[in-house]
Parts: C-alpha cells; structure tokens; sequence
C-alpha cells in the first residue's frame, strides 16, 4: 500500500520573494446557513493564511451579518454578496462550496428520515445551487463539501474535482450503503467518475483516477466539529496553485499531523479553531528542515 510521504510537501507551489499581489492564488468560499454559519468562517480562517485573497459569498443573509461582524477581528477575507458571486468565481482559481449548507429544514429530521433520497426543502435550495455552480463553472477547480455533497447525484461533479467525503457521505454521494470503504473501491470510483476523492478517516485515503495514498496519523480530537471545514480550506488555498492530488493529499496530512502535534501539549483538548492556528507554523517548520 502507498503512503503518504512528506517529501511531497516540498513539491507545492512556492511563495517566490519577487510576487506580487494575487500571485498565490485567488479562492471563494461558498456556503453557510443559519445553524451553520461558523463552518464557512473556519475554512476561510485556514484558506486566509496560504491564498492571496479569500472571497465569501452565502446564500443566506444572516451570514453576511455574522461575516460583517467578525471579519475585522479574526482574519483577511472580502464579503461578497451574493447576487456578485458568480462574478468572483469567475475570477477566482480555486472554489470551495458546501461548508455550512444543510440537508434538511431541521436538524431533528436526521433522527427520523432514514431515506437517503428524501430531500426538503432546505435541501432542494443546497442542491439547485451546487447543480447550477458546477455545470455553469465546470472548468473551475472546485473542492465540493459537507452539505453539497449530500443533495447531489455523482454525475454532476466536473472532471478533475477534488470531493472531501466522510464514510456516511461517501455512501450517500456513491450510493455504496453496505461497501466496504477500502482504498480499491475509492480508486475506482475516483477513476469511474475522473474526480480526486478524499475520503476522510483514521487513515485518510486519498484517490485520483490515477494515483492512490493512504494519509496516516491524527487522533481523536479530529472528530470535533469544524476540522473537517479547516480540511476543506486548507485544500481549496493549495488547489488555487497545484495539482489536485497534490493539493489533497497534503492537506490531509497536514492536518493530522498539526493534531498529533497538539496533542502533545493538550492531548485532544483542542478545538478546530486551534487547529487552523497551529497549521502555519507546523508547516513552515517542515519546510525549514
């Protein structure tokens, strides 16, 4: 089996001392909802660190209030609203959406709704959005996410996408509800519909039609609410500037490897917030060596 090794670190597009603004990468951000406004912001606090420029752009306004709000005090990034969006897609190198869009109206419906292919209302509203944003831009990089990736058909993915699935959404996007997950099944997948799969895990496997790594590491602190948005940002900023498998094999890494060095000063007691913090300086100290 191949494992990830951290040379290919040292392959990833490099900061030269001669650039000049929005050189490095220009990314946006789509997603977010009322009960998930903070996913989004989590992403592009992780993105605002490694891509020039960061813009945001939601569909729901009470986001927009949120992002007005914080944006001063936390991190770099451009609001956008959203009937520009389309417009900073377009210039945009990189997209990530599905942070923070939702499956269903109310939370209290995956209690009672066991059908995968049950979707209200709140759903049709993730699902035309995403549709509409990949067939219109399907020549962008995209990262697709959370909440996009379970209201839409695999079909509708473009060519050369990275998808950042956990086990349960894997199954729902592929409908494989009794597969075993192995990295051959994901490798066939990726190469079935010619996309770079991230299925995220205690052993990360990340696949494109014609590569295969399995991103070892982590621990249970990753299981915490919004560090697999910080992922998912952190993929989107090194997809601005580099081959899709590269930019997600690295981001996997890197994220568990921040975890496992967290854990040796707070054991799992760390929360996605520290983990966006912690990345920066874990990485360049990789780099240094």
């Amino acid at each position: 089996m191949n494992y990830f090794d951290p040379l290919s670190l040292q392959k990833l597009h490099k900061t030269s001392h001669n650039s000049t603004k929005n050189d490095n990468g220009l990314i946006t951000v789509i997603g977010g909802s009322k009960l998930f406004h903070g996913a989004p912001l989590m992403a592009i606090k992780t993105a605002s660190r490694f891509a020039d420029a960061v813009f945001f752009a939601s569909p729901d306004p009470s986001v927009g209030e949120v992002a007005s709000q914080i944006k001063a005090g936390l991190f770099p990034f451009i609001w956008v609203p959203w009937n520009e969006m389309e417009g900073y897609v377009v210039k945009s190198e990189a997209v990530l959406i599905g942070v923070g869009f939702r499956r269903f109206g109310t939370e209290m419906k995956r209690d009672i709704i066991k059908e995968i292919d049950i979707c209200d209302e709140e759903c049709q509203k993730t699902k035309k959005i995403t549709e509409k944003l990949l067939t219109k831009y399907a020549s962008k990089r995209w990262v697709v996410d959370a909440g996009s990736i379970q209201v839409i058909k695999p079909d509708i993915l473009p060519v050369g996408c990275v998808v950042t699935p956990n086990q349960k959404e894997f199954r729902i996007l592929f409908n494989e509800p009794t597969a075993v997950l192995d990295a051959k099944l994901v490798r066939e997948t990726a190469e079935k519909y010619n996309l770079t799969i991230v299925l995220k895990g205690v052993g990360t496997i990340v696949s494109s039609p014609t590569e295969t790594t399995i991103v070892r590491g982590g621990n249970a602190g990753l299981t915490k609410g919004g560090t697999g948005d910080v992922q998912a940002g952190l993929t989107v900023a090194l997809l601005a500037k580099n081959d899709p498998f590269l930019a997600a094999s690295c981001a996997a890494y890197l994220v568990k490897k921040t975890a496992d060095e967290l854990y040796k000063t707070v054991g799992v007691n760390y929360n996605a917030d520290d983990l966006a913090n912690a990345i920066p300086a874990y990485f360049a100290g990789i780099l240094v060596q």
